[in-house]
């Protein structure tokens, strides 16, 4: 991932499976054209939901695709001897790029029969994978909904004095939010990836916008989808606009394809 700091990079995020079949994923992923982007994000345990390992799917990738791949990990999965062993066994399998969070909120019909650990903080993981040798990224979310971004913007300085050497953005839906997160970070002195989720559908982004935190989706967006005559063409459409701005703005892109939909990925990148 030390592309970021040399070329416009774009990278693909991917969820595992729930379960242990990695074969219609990687099929999935061996149909996109390599050519249009650099690797995979690898997402684990999204919406606090367990999922195949994460590094076991990094492992399978590179094996079978060829590809880069960014191993993800959260504090609230593991205690700090796990995650030290966590990040040597992805040096080990040549796993060099992390990107660490604290992870999604265990949901309350979950907390009966599992917790969260968190006896590492998201600054202390940061310094732990530098200290394992790994190109450590985090996550910005400057919680649109909250008007969060002067705050947040002081959690990245933070994270980036305990060593984080680039950051990717929670989804962005407006060339105004690109372009007020690039003001309000982009002289911080490391890369930074602007997230795009596609949206698929005016529900798709209905509820992105009232039920999903961290996501704020202005109402000129919601009624372009609204208004579309084919609503997945028109998502597509702007991924592409917001693609078009990361060029201008950012290190490179990471795209987020929803619901499993890689399909979609060559047709945003081809433009």
């Amino acid at each position: 991932m030390q592309a970021l700091k040399n070329s416009f990079t774009v990278t693909i995020e991917v969820v595992p499976p729930r379960g242990p079949d990695p074969v219609p994923l990687l099929d999935a992923l061996s149909a996109l054209d390599p050519s249009l982007f650099f690797g995979y994000s690898v997402a684990t345990n999204p919406v606090a939901k367990a999922h195949m390992s994460a590094m076991a799917l990094c492992a399978l990738i590179t094996e079978r695709l060829r590809k880069a791949t960014i191993l993800h990990c959260t504090t609230r999965d593991h205690n700090a001897l796990s995650l030290q062993g966590l990040l040597w066994g992805a040096r080990a399998l040549g796993i060099d790029t992390v990107l660490v969070a604290t992870g999604d909120t265990i949901s309350y019909n979950l907390r009966y029969k599992t917790t969260s650990v968190r006896d590492v903080d998201v600054f202390g993981l940061v310094e732990t994978a530098r200290e394992a040798g790994q190109f450590t990224g985090v996550v910005f979310d400057p919680h649109p909904e909250t008007q969060g971004l002067k705050r947040e913007s002081e959690r990245l300085q933070e994270k980036i004095r305990r060593g984080a050497q680039f950051a990717v953005t929670q989804p962005v839906y407006s060339s105004e939010s690109a372009q007020q997160i690039a003001e309000a970070i982009g002289s911080f002195g490391i890369p930074i990836v602007l997230g795009i989720l596609p949206l698929r559908t005016a529900a798709h982004a209905d509820f992105l916008h009232e039920k999903v935190s961290g996501i704020s989706i202005p109402k000129t967006v919601r009624r372009r989808m609204h208004q579309a005559e084919d609503p997945l063409q028109e998502g597509i459409r702007m991924s592409r606009e917001l693609i078009q701005d990361a060029r201008k703005l950012f290190a490179g892109a990471c795209l987020m394809p929803p619901f499993n939909h890689y399909e979609i990925v060559d047709e945003i990148l081809k433009s």
